[in-house]
């Protein structure tokens, strides 16, 4: 009798439900213990993330409102060509400062995260 050629597949994308549940337990029957508090964090800094790119559109929109007045308001095309540059350059201002803003929450809960996995590494696991 020859073998079964019966085969599970096996999930075809990392981010497939059933790939990242197995990863997470294998990281527990590693030994990483409980994973409940990394969601902790994460929720703490999206929330923190959240509310800074609501400020963040906020202000946008405020500086569109302003744009526009001016535009409404110019005499001459040389004055709207002034005032669409200004603007431009503040939006790209404004987006690289917040984009480094982001990047300093995300950074900040990935080290709050290797501290916290590093000070439980050599705590019994139950």
């Amino acid at each position: 009798m020859g073998k079964s050629t019966q085969t599970q597949t096996e999930p075809t994308s990392p981010l497939e439900p059933e790939k990242i549940m197995q990863t997470l337990t294998d990281a527990q029957t590693a030994g990483l213990g409980s994973l409940s508090w990394l969601g902790t964090k994460w929720v703490e800094t999206m929330s923190d993330v959240g509310a800074e790119w609501l400020g963040f559109v906020a202000d946008r929109v405020k500086e569109d409102v302003k744009t526009q007045h001016e535009l409404l308001h110019a005499k001459d095309i040389g004055e709207v060509q002034h005032i669409q540059a200004q603007f431009l350059q503040k939006a790209m201002d404004d987006y690289r400062d917040e984009t480094g803003r982001i990047v300093e929450f995300c950074s900040k809960a990935m080290t709050d995260i290797q501290e916290h996995a590093k000070k439980n590494k050599d705590q019994p696991k139950t």
